[in-house]
């Protein structure tokens, strides 16, 4: 189900909670946002449909890969860009990290451990801030 874009930066501001195998759903409707807001976004928090758990969505190019629990474990590579952000108007400067190591739960639970570069590494990271109540 596509669902309505949270604009609230009070409730963005809030920490996510543990997402568990109950919250599958949501990541359905996280999937669903995104695709329908495709020309416009690259990824999505689940604050940013309105549900405080710990579930990102982001465009890998041909697919869109969904994440729970995401942790970076390492990063590599600080450098300064500007953002943008569905949730909130115009862009922001902010640093990222050139190559993460994220590690996470997919769709069936289980664990992964991956190592993103450029352009994916930094919308994971921006998603990830927003689990975090950090907005640019």
């Amino acid at each position: 189900m596509i669902r309505e874009i949270m604009r609230d930066t009070f409730f963005l501001h809030q920490k996510s909670i543990s997402a568990t195998p109950l919250d599958k759903p949501i990541a359905m409707d996280l999937l669903d946002t995104l695709k329908a807001h495709a020309d416009e976004c690259v990824g999505m928090a689940a604050n940013m449909i309105g549900v405080v758990k710990c579930i990102i969505a982001v465009n890998l190019g041909p697919v869109n890969m969904v994440m729970f629990n995401p942790k970076i474990t390492k990063q590599k590579g600080p450098y300064k860009t500007a953002e943008g952000c569905l949730s909130l108007t115009g862009q922001r400067n902010t640093q990222r990290y050139k190559k993460i190591e994220v590690e996470f739960q997919d769709m069936d639970f289980q664990k992964q451990k991956l190592t993103f570069n450029g352009f994916p590494a930094q919308i994971i990271q921006h998603e990830i801030d927003h689990l975090q109540g950090i907005l640019i």
